[in-house]
């Protein structure tokens, strides 16, 4: 008889590993069994789940990217879905509006990913302020000694101003890291006040004052229409010169197009981990400028960063299994602010 299991983690393999422990699935395997059904099962993907088993008890899915989206048909063959789990952040892709209208809860697991990528934000300010990327860039390219020295001033992370565009999950955490280190920080985000600004060691400032006066711009907003293009040529013009991008969070948040000119003529300097073309085309001009640092979308996905996010949701499917309330929940309001 074919298995009719309560929870499946629909999740491939390889990725499974680097999500779950032995002890997380044994986790899961408890709460399942709390549900009508027979208990845990794993698969590779939904696809695969629907080939071997029978998904007329299924109610909680755990599912990562590359999941199929959850719409009217596949709902249809999932009668009994309550809750679809994400691994990662943002569950646009997955979700729709059907999975609300049916009540389906969804949750994500974007909270773990937030210290991985705000310590890939300070290796890159801290990479920035002493022009790294430049003195690299410089003796692979073969220069001689003293032309590889040739960069704008330096500074120490102490006392520069440093401006964060954003207190998200990943720009408060990046925040905590530059008041451990010292930095002067300016905040700039219309959905805080100078309270909460003060609280996390910011300066709650306009963004056209951030950009003006700080030695480091770092972006950690979230990608909205309201925000998508926000830097754009004028802005960028209004940095100082020797200043420097740092984004780790949506390239749409830039004019990838005038950003690149402000690099091409030395002003500035960036490091960046996202791109409006991914991957970067092997000859674009970002990789050839001495002045940028470049990763490939790379700045989450540590180990403990993934055992994290797991673990969030193991936590919270046991949560929805004992008919807690979620914390990481994700509404129908924030799906259609999701990029």
């Amino acid at each position: 008889m074919t298995a009719s299991p309560s929870v499946i983690v629909a999740v491939p393999s390889g990725l499974r590993a680097e999500f779950f422990t032995e002890d997380d699935l044994a986790l899961l395997g408890a709460a399942a069994a709390g549900l009508a059904g027979d208990g845990l099962a794993v698969a590779e993907s939904v696809e695969d789940a629907a080939a071997r088993f029978d998904l007329a008890a299924v109610q909680v899915v755990v599912i990562a990217w590359g999941a199929p989206r959850f719409d009217d048909g596949l709902l249809d063959r999932l009668p009994s879905l309550r809750l679809i789990a994400h691994t990662g952040a943002s569950v646009k892709p997955f979700v729709s509006e059907a999975c609300f209208e049916r009540g389906v809860a969804v949750t994500q697991a974007g909270a773990g990913m937030a210290r991985s990528v705000a310590e890939v934000s300070l290796a890159f300010t801290l990479a920035l302020l002493h022009r790294i990327p430049r003195f690299d860039h410089a003796l692979h390219a073969g220069a001689e000694w003293a032309d590889a020295e040739d960069a704008p001033a330096r500074h120490e992370l102490l006392d520069a101003p440093v401006g964060v565009v954003g207190a998200s999950r990943t720009g408060r955490a990046y925040l905590g890291m530059l008041r451990a280190l010292g930095a002067r920080v300016l905040l700039a985000d219309p959905t805080i006040d100078d309270a909460e600004a003060e609280a996390l060691g910011a300066t709650l400032v306009p963004l056209s004052t951030l950009l003006a006066e700080s030695r480091i711009v770092a972006l950690h907003a979230p990608s909205l229409p309201e925000t998508r293009g926000m830097i754009g040529a004028t802005e960028l013009a209004t940095m100082p010169d020797g200043a420097a991008l740092v984004n780790t969070a949506r390239s749409w948040l830039v004019d990838e197009n005038a950003m690149i000119a402000e690099l091409r003529s030395g002003r500035i300097d960036a490091a960046l981990d996202v791109f409006d073309d991914e991957p970067l085309p092997a000859g674009h001009e970002l990789r050839t400028l001495p002045n940028v640092l470049l990763v490939p979308h790379k700045a989450a996905g540590t180990v403990e960063g993934r055992l994290r996010q797991g673990r969030i949701v193991v936590d919270e499917v046991g949560r929805f299994c004992a008919g807690e309330s979620l914390l990481h929940a994700v509404s129908a309001a924030d799906l259609e602010r999701m990029a």
